[in-house]
């Protein structure tokens, strides 16, 4: 699995113009599933993002995740992630697992972090989605 996350004070994603997942602080997740990934991948990537120490703290050190600070997940699933450019300027998905495969693995992850007890919101699987954020800069300690 590959994952980009990004600090955000607010996000939202929106399919045919309709909004389909939001949250406030917390963090924007867009997960990639590989071929052959699977039960422990999940769990790795369900801890490491409930656990990803990105927020800041009292000290402006970022030392507090996202059950510390109460945020929540913005969880949307993205192929592209395993683009593979190296030949030419027409990717190739080779290395993604197959749809079905992967909105399984994907929401199974949801369900992971949910259980960790952070709030999940998702994005559409396999839609065309609109993502729009608000980056947390300083989110906790209100400095510039």
């Amino acid at each position: 699995m590959r994952a980009v996350a990004q600090r955000v004070s607010q996000a939202r994603v929106e399919v045919a113009q309709e909004v389909v997942g939001a949250i406030d602080l917390g963090l924007l997740v867009y997960l990639g599933v590989g071929k052959g990934d699977g039960d422990a991948d999940v769990a790795a990537m369900v801890q490491k993002l409930a656990g990803l120490r990105i927020f800041e703290d009292e000290d402006a050190r970022t030392n507090r995740s996202l059950l510390d600070v109460g945020g929540a997940c913005l969880l949307v699933s993205q192929f592209t992630l395993y683009a593979d450019t190296r030949r030419g300027r027409r990717p190739g998905f080779t290395d993604a697992a197959w749809p079905d495969v992967a909105k399984a693995l994907w929401l199974r992850v949801a369900d992971g972090i949910r259980f960790q007890g952070v709030e999940v919101g998702l994005g559409e699987f396999g839609a065309a989605m609109a993502v729009e954020l608000a980056a947390a800069l300083r989110a906790l300690t209100g400095r510039p």
